[in-house]
């Protein structure tokens, strides 16, 4: 098992963050992570109706902001949130986004 590389906490910035954030896809994949559980990226899209490439390129940039992180098991690939990196840098910035999503 491995991680990808992921943005030391001091290093992630908030334009990246906000970046990550302003698409509602990814979104959506952050609103499915919500619950602190690792998900198979697979499992965690699958009724996403995008192209599998265009999925892929909504977690690189999820994961680069510092919003996520991937582990990788063999073929599969294991995300979570970055909440303890994100509430560190930004606190109460991604409960505000969480709950203006379920609102």
């Amino acid at each position: 098992m491995r991680e990808l590389p992921h943005p030391a906490t001091e290093d992630i910035r908030l334009p990246e963050v906000m970046h990550a954030l302003s698409d509602e896809v990814r979104l959506e994949l952050v609103r499915r992570l919500a619950d602190g559980v690792e998900g198979n990226c697979t499992l965690l899209s699958g009724d996403i109706e995008i192209h599998k490439s265009t999925l892929s390129h909504h977690y690189r940039v999820l994961r680069e902001a510092g919003v996520t992180r991937t582990r990788v098991d063999g073929r599969d690939r294991h995300i979570r949130l970055n909440r303890e990196a994100l509430d560190g840098r930004f606190p109460g910035l991604l409960d505000s986004v969480l709950h203006a999503l379920h609102a």
